[in-house]
C-alpha cells in the first residue's frame, strides 16, 4: 500500500473527524463547497439516493407539462447528472471521433457552458466493446465545489482527471490497466481531502485515493482478479466512516483516509453493479452473476449475515427507509422487504425494464424505466401505493435522476441510429 502523502495530510491538519450525519455533514468543513441544494456525486450528497427533504417537486410531468427546459447533449454516455452551484455536469463520448469529454451546463437555462475533451483516441485498442448498457462515458462525475473529477476507460486503462470549474484540466492520473469485459462504470467518490476510485477487472484492479488538489497518490489497495462494476460508497456504518466496495465474491471495507482494510467477508456474488445502502448498522448488497441475490450483513466486520435471498437486483440500486428496503429489479418487479428479517412485505409488477437507480424525495420513490416512464410510488410498507406515472419521450434511459433545489434532472436518449440524440431535461413546478 502506498501512503507517501498520508503523513503530510496529517501534519497539515486536513483529516476530518468522523461524522455522524452522512456525507452531507462532511460537506460542511473539509473543503467540499457543496450545499443542500446540490447533487454533488453519484447517488446524491448522502450517497444513498435520498434527496434533501422539504423540496417543492411536481408529482406529475410530461413533454408538455412541468418541463422547465430541455437541451441536447452532444455525444453518447450513460453518466447521471451532477449538480453543484449554478452548474450541471455530465460526461459524454464521440465514438466516431474517439473523444471523451466533460460537459458543463447552466443550471437555470440549460445552456452548454463548456466542453472539455479529456481523451482522444484509444477506443479501438480495447477490443471487446462491452455490454449494450455500457458506454465510453458511464461514470458520474464528482464535484467538490472547486474541482470536477471524472473517470474514463481509455486505451486499456482507467484514468482519473480533475478539471477546474471553467473546464481547464488540473491533473490526470492513470489509475490502473483495465481488461474489458462488460464495460466500466465506477464513479469517483470524495472524502475529506481525497478523491477515491475503484477498478475491478480480470487482470486484477485497485481501489486508490488521490489528493484532490495535487493529484498525488495517497493510498492504493489491490483488488481480486474478477470483473465487477460497483462504485466505492463511503458510508457511516457501525459507528465509523467506511469505504464499502461490493463484488468480486465479497464485501470489503476500507478506512477511507488510510486505505487500511477494515474487513473482508463473503456476502456478494462476483459481478455486482448496484451501490450498497446502510441504516448505520447493516450493509445491503445485491448482484446478478453468477448468482443472483440480495444480502444484508452486519457492518461491523463480524461477517454475520442477517438474511439473503435469490432475487436478482442487478443494475438499479435500492432505497432504505424506516426499516424497510425498497427495490425495483431489472425486469420491473417492485418489492418491499422488512430490513431486519428479509420478509417480503409486498411486490408489484411495473411493466417495464429498468437500468436507472431508485431516488427518493420526502417519502416518494422515483423509478425511471428504460422507456422514459418514471413511476412514482410511496415508500410505505403496508402496500404498493402509486402516486403517478410520468412519461418523457425516450428510446433509452440508463442515467439516474438527480433531484435537488426543487428540480428533477433527467438524461434520456431519443431516436436510434443516425437519428439518435441525447437530451437533458429540467423538470419542476
Amino acid at each position: 500500500m502506498v501512503c507517501r502523502r498520508l503523513f503530510l495530510l496529517l501534519f497539515a491538519g486536513l483529516i476530518v473527524a468522523p461524522f455522524s450525519g452522512g456525507a452531507r455533514a462532511a460537506a460542511g468543513g473539509d473543503g467540499l463547497s457543496v450545499g443542500p441544494d446540490d447533487w454533488p456525486w453519484w447517488r446524491g450528497a448522502d450517497r444513498n439516493g435520498v434527496a434533501a427533504s422539504g423540496q417543492s417537486l411536481p408529482s406529475e410531468w410530461g413533454e408538455e407539462k412541468n418541463v422547465l427546459w430541455k437541451v441536447e447533449v452532444p455525444g453518447r454516455g450513460y453518466s447521471s447528472p451532477t449538480v453543484v452551484g449554478d452548474r450541471i455536469y455530465l460526461t459524454t463520448s464521440d465514438e466516431a471521433a474517439e473523444i471523451q469529454s466533460v460537459l458543463s451546463f447552466d443550471r437555470q437555462s440549460g445552456a452548454l457552458q463548456w466542453k472539455t475533451d479529456v481523451h482522444q483516441g484509444g477506443f479501438a485498442s480495447e477490443g471487446r466493446q462491452g455490454h449494450v448498457r455500457s458506454s465510453k462515458a458511464s461514470c458520474t462525475v464528482a464535484c467538490d465545489g472547486e474541482r470536477v473529477f471524472a473517470s474514463f476507460i481509455n486505451d486499456n486503462a482507467v484514468h482519473l482527471t480533475a478539471l477546474d470549474l471553467n473546464g481547464a484540466q488540473l491533473w490526470q492520473r492513470k489509475v490502473s490497466d483495465y481488461v474489458m469485459h462488460q464495460g466500466y462504470g465506477a464513479s469517483p467518490a470524495l472524502y475529506g481531502p481525497l478523491v477515491m476510485v475503484s477498478v475491478d477487472h480480470h487482470g486484477g484492479g485497485v481501489i486508490s485515493a488521490y489528493d484532490r488538489v495535487s493529484g498525488d497518490l495517497v493510498w492504493s489497495q489491490p483488488r481480486p482478479k474478477n470483473p465487477n462494476y460497483t462504485s466505492p460508497m463511503i458510508l457511516n456504518v457501525a459507528g465509523r466512516d467506511q469505504a464499502i466496495l461490493v463484488g468480486c465474491d465479497m464485501v470489503a471495507s476500507y478506512d477511507p483516509m488510510s486505505g487500511a482494510v477494515n474487513w473482508e467477508t463473503p456476502g456478494a456474488t462476483t459481478e455486482c453493479v448496484t451501490s450498497t445502502v446502510t441504516d448505520g448498522s447493516v450493509v445491503v448488497t445485491s448482484g446478478g452473476y453468477p448468482s443472483k441475490h440480495i444480502s444484508v450483513l452486519r457492518g461491523d466486520g463480524s461477517g454475520e449475515q442477517l438474511w439473503r435471498n435469490e432475487t436478482m437486483v442487478y443494475v438499479p440500486s435500492m432505497i432504505l427507509h424506516d426499516g424497510h428496503l425498497y427495490s425495483v429489479d431489472d425486469n420491473g418487479d417492485a418489492r418491499c422487504y422488512r430490513l431486519e428479517t428479509g420478509e417480503l412485505v409486498w411486490e408489484h409488477r411495473l411493466r417495464a425494464k429498468f437500468g436507472a437507480s431508485l431516488v427518493m424525495a420526502d417519502g416518494q420513490i422515483y423509478a425511471t424505466a428504460d422507456d422514459g416512464t418514471t413511476f412514482v410510488f410511496a415508500a410505505r410498507p403496508d402496500a404498493f401505493t402509486p402516486v403517478a406515472e410520468n412519461r418523457i419521450a425516450a428510446d433509452e434511459v440508463q442515467a439516474t435522476l438527480a433531484i435537488c433545489g426543487n428540480r428533477i434532472y433527467m438524461r434520456v436518449t431519443q431516436g436510434r441510429g443516425e437519428e439518435r440524440r441525447e437530451m437533458l431535461y429540467c423538470i419542476g413546478e
